[in-house]
């Protein structure tokens, strides 16, 4: 910090406001807020900073000013409103980049409603935005259905009506519009339908229902029967609208919920509006982060967002946990059990929809993407210091004792790199003794990699328990590679991961991608290796009957065995039919070794 900073240090007050740092050109790098500004921004400067970004973030600021406010709810407003202006690179960002959807009452005489994702202020009246464009127009389509508005842009003012120059068009032949363009309709009546508009759009159905089913009785009354069943059919479109939504019948009113998820790169928060028993607003949004900040400070910064943009005036917030923010005449809640839990589950339930959905649509533009999230959870989950690119997970085979072999199987990138799978025939070991077997396939392994100069893997995994990893963690040690390679065991009872000189095992989630990872490696090790020991085993079973027999080599082997398709078919076949295959000498010899073997 030079000289000029420290100035500028000394003099912040100890009051509550907004700081905003500057970088050598000028330009506002980043915006805070504060209740303290003089402890708030020394801090930064006195105190170690743990994150990367904030260190760099520190090192850009060249200069620093200051705004005092009164309240911390001005403090919030303030860093809010300078966020949106200025942009500041290392502020989190709102990610709303595509204008959602509106519907708009507008501000003209007989006004439309129509679906809008521009806000104009020109007095018109707007509801939303709304996250679903698809809920927009089922919702207008509703409105339009039940008061006939119009849809035209004519200028209807009282003088262009007057002078009778426009014409009535299909929508009113349809019944779709009541003609106000040639005055069939008053303005009076128009407006009234409006108005009962509004409150479908606010949530207010009951009022719009109980409205009309009065009329109805009015005009049952008075027997205009075709009046009454025309206002019938409509307060049974208004009911069965009412039955589609959700509704919360003991809370009767304005409450906001809010819920909150992340991920290491954006914050998600949805925003539930729960208006006379029913949810009238549900939208999700997300925010970039760009340093470390804490949920509580960026549930406080959706929250603020989501009043100003909705114009929300609840006195009650539920909320996961308490955001880091007061707001005047405002209760936030926690709630434990009842219809607010309920609430606050449904809210959690959208935003982690959300987060799966943008985590899958990505990854379908980007495979790669998924294959490296997988491996940061897997690295994650085990401790590991690498990200583990390349694993490598051993498997023996030796079904009743016979024809030991192990196999090696290899994934990069979380897949299957076949052609670098291997397959040994055990040297040194007599019998089925998976240990030995395990310590010296892994000894090989590794011993030539290192003598062909070959980049370790990340990660290696012992299909088999405690024993097994010891084994292979010793003919680590004697190639002086313990420790640069991690390495973990995986016994088939309870799936237990083991660690090397830790007895107690590890237990990942049966659900996670981490355990289906590993449990892959060990399968696809497993389905290797018993398919090299069945070969092995059958080549064995071959060789014992027909190679042991001086003077018959491998073409007359294949020969014979393409004939007769098998040994046992080779003993019992006539004479004549070998000499016609092989010859009389090798006829010979064959009937001599079988000869020898029955005595």
């Amino acid at each position: 910090m030079n000289e000029y900073l420290k100035n500028i240090i000394q003099n912040i007050p100890e009051k509550p406001g907004c700081y905003q740092y500057y970088d050598d050109k000028g330009v506002i790098i980043y915006v805070g807020k504060a209740k303290n500004l003089k402890k708030r921004v020394s801090s930064y400067f006195t105190k170690k900073q743990d994150t990367p970004k904030t260190r760099i973030l520190v090192s850009k600021i060249k200069d620093i000013k200051y705004i005092i406010v009164e309240t911390e709810v001005d403090t919030l407003l303030l860093e809010n409103n300078l966020i949106k202006e200025f942009q500041p690179r290392y502020n989190v960002m709102l990610k709303d980049d595509k204008s959602y959807p509106s519907i708009v009452i507008q501000n003209e005489y007989f006004p439309r409603v129509e679906l809008t994702r521009k806000i104009v202020k020109n007095g018109s009246l707007y509801f939303g935005p709304y996250s679903n464009v698809l809920n927009v127009k089922t919702l207008l389509e509703f409105v339009h259905k039940l008061y006939p508005v119009r849809t035209c842009t004519l200028n209807l003012t009282p003088e262009k009506v007057a002078e009778g120059k426009y014409k009535v068009c299909l929508e009113y032949h349809i019944k779709r519009c009541l003609g106000p363009c040639v005055g069939l309709q008053s303005l009076e009546d128009y407006n009234k339908n409006i108005e009962s508009i509004k409150d479908i759009l606010k949530g207010n159905t009951n009022l719009v229902s109980d409205d009309i089913y009065a009329k109805m009785l009015e005009k049952a009354e008075t027997h205009e029967y075709e009046e009454a069943n025309f206002l019938k059919n409509k307060y049974l479109l208004v009911e069965n609208f009412k039955n589609k939504s959700t509704v919360v019948s003991t809370i009767k009113y304005n409450i906001d919920v809010y819920s909150y998820d992340e991920d290491e790169g954006a914050a998600y928060i949805n925003y539930l509006n729960v208006h006379n028993g029913a949810i009238i607003q549900v939208f999700t949004f997300e925010y970039r982060k760009k340093l470390e900040e804490e949920k509580e400070e960026l549930l406080g910064l959706g929250i603020l967002e989501m009043r100003e943009r909705f114009g929300s005036t609840a006195k009650e917030i539920v909320v996961p946990f308490y955001p880091d923010m007061t707001l005047d005449n405002v209760e936030f809640v926690i709630p434990q059990r009842g219809d607010k839990k309920k609430l606050l589950l449904l809210s959690t339930q959208n935003v982690r929809q959300y987060k799966i959905d943008k985590l899958k649509k990505a990854e379908s533009l980007n495979p790669e993407q998924r294959n490296v999230r997988v491996l940061k959870e897997l690295q994650k989950s085990l401790n590991l210091k690498e990200l583990p690119t390349h694993i490598e997970c051993f498997d023996n085979s030796n079904i009743q004792g016979t024809n030991p072999v192990s196999a090696c199987v290899v994934f990069k990138m979380g897949k299957p790199s076949k052609r670098d799978y291997r397959h040994f025939n055990v040297k040194t070991v007599e019998g089925p003794d998976d240990f030995s077997t395990m310590k010296e396939v892994v000894y090989r392994r590794y011993k030539r990699m290192l003598e062909e100069e070959t980049p370790l893997p990340q990660l290696i995994v012992i299909d088999g328990g405690k024993g097994q990893l010891s084994a292979a963690c010793e003919s680590l040690k004697v190639l002086n590679i313990y420790g640069r390679v991690a390495i973990i065991g995986i016994a088939k009872r309870l799936e237990e991961i083991y660690y090397p000189e830790d007895s107690i095992p590890l237990y990942l989630d049966k659900n996670s991608e981490s355990l289906k990872i590993i449990q892959h490696l060990r399968d696809e090790a497993h389905r290797f290796g018993i398919t090299f020991h069945r070969h092995q085993r059958s080549k064995n079973q071959v060789k014992s009957e027909l190679d042991n027999i001086k003077g018959i080599g491998d073409e007359t082997k294949r020969l014979l065995l393409r004939e007769f398709r098998s040994v046992k078919r080779i003993r019992l076949a006539e004479d004549r039919e070998l000499e016609k295959i092989v010859g009389k000498h090798k006829t010979m010899l064959i009937r001599k070794y079988f000869a020898e073997k029955e005595i």
